[in-house]
């Protein structure tokens, strides 16, 4: 198998797959000492069956540029193929600010055909292409070289392999009159607010058990000075410190370095110098902030008026509807969503595009008490009431 190690290389063979109807793409990355995931290797295959059709790409090479790669993925007449496609898509992201189009993902096409929830790409190829997916090279270390040939051969596999289960699911989509469906997924793996971390929102992601505006306001700020300091000197957020700690930070307040030494889930590190400094004045900010402008969480769920039998309906509603279309149910709609559905609320994904045909519209008529769930056999049926 051919190694790509030059711009001028990789230039030639995007040329070439620019005169075919589809690539395959794959990566392998390493994220665990950084913040943004480093691309140690690309594999791409084009239709055939020559042993020039799929390549690996080194990106670590002094003598490699991805612009040709960005070229082929601003190509709107080449379908650019992915499984599972969403940190592939961040890595190129953050990189270039380029997304593939158009976009193929395997695994929600996959969905779309009645292969389960997020299914993975071994199940795929052995129950599609019939091949067995050497996994004994998955987590080696992709950023030393020379790269053995059993990564090698591990690596091409991805994206050969895959040539295959694309096919075979884009026949299936168009037997089913599905095709849209997909599109109208991938819709959201491009859409750049997924991949842009803001620093100031990250406090979003942080779990806690009270909703205090003042106490999420000093997690607000001590999130923000964490994703900042990540991102600008490229090591994981939690190696600043993590969740736990951050959420007993924002109890504690700490506003001296004495007052930072007594803290129990504080790493060592982070007592003392510019992460030490960064904390206290995190708090300093919201000691000093007007209440007006303390965060605010949105209504949840837990605080819906759920109908908890409506929302048993809607769930057993929804399986049968899974099962009847061939759709994974976690794709149709989610638990919470069902919840928020038999509260009264009709601002959701599954009352929109495709789902309103599949689901929404019956979950309405049922919410409304127009019609009603009866079990003939092993079936679940609707009537009207």
């Amino acid at each position: 198998m051919k190694t790509i190690t030059t711009e001028a290389e990789l230039d030639e063979f995007c040329s070439m797959a620019q005169t075919h109807p589809f690539v395959t793409i794959d990566t392998e990355f390493l994220r665990e000492r950084t913040y943004y995931s480093k691309l140690c290797l690309l594999q791409m295959a084009v239709p055939g069956d020559r042993v020039e059709d799929a390549v690996l790409v080194d990106p670590l090479s002094p003598k490699m540029s991805l612009e040709p790669l960005y070229r082929l993925f601003r190509d709107t007449s080449v379908v650019k193929v992915f499984h599972a496609a969403r940190q592939d898509l961040e890595i190129f992201w953050n990189d270039s600010k380029v997304f593939p189009a158009p976009l193929f993902d395997t695994q929600v096409a996959a969905m779309v055909c009645g292969f389960g929830e997020q299914v993975g790409y071994e199940t795929l190829v052995r129950k599609i292409v019939k091949e067995q997916v050497d996994k004994s090279s998955r987590f080696t270390d992709w950023s030393r070289r020379p790269l053995t040939e059993a990564q090698k051969t591990y690596a091409i596999e991805d994206v050969t392999h895959l040539r295959g289960v694309y096919l075979f699911l884009k026949a299936e989509l168009e037997r089913t009159d599905r095709e849209a469906w997909v599109v109208e997924e991938t819709q959201s793996l491009i859409d750049p607010a997924i991949y842009d971390v803001v620093p100031s929102e990250a406090w979003r992601r942080v779990k806690t058990r009270t909703s205090s505006n003042k106490f999420l306001a000093y997690v607000r700020e001590l999130a923000a000075f964490r994703e900042n300091y990540a991102q600008n000197r490229n090591i994981p957020r939690n190696r600043i410190y993590k969740d736990d700690a951050m959420v007993e930070l924002a109890s504690t307040k700490p506003t001296t370095h004495e007052d930072l030494s007594k803290s129990r889930l504080l790493q060592r590190e982070a007592r003392k110098g510019e992460i030490a400094d960064g904390i206290i004045n995190a708090i300093k900010t919201v000691n000093a902030m007007d209440p007006e402008t303390f965060p605010k969480l949105p209504k949840s769920n837990e605080k819906l008026q759920v109908n908890p039998a409506l929302a048993d309906l809607l769930r057993v509603l929804l399986k049968a509807k899974s099962e009847r279309s061939d759709v994974a149910q976690k794709m149709i709609a989610n638990t919470s969503e069902l919840d928020a559905l038999a509260a009264g609320q009709r601002d959701l994904p599954s009352l929109t595009g495709w789902r309103m045909d599949v689901f929404g519209s019956d979950a309405l008529r049922l919410c409304e008490g127009k019609v009603g769930l009866a079990v003939k056999g092993n079936k679940v049926k609707l009537f009207e009431l």
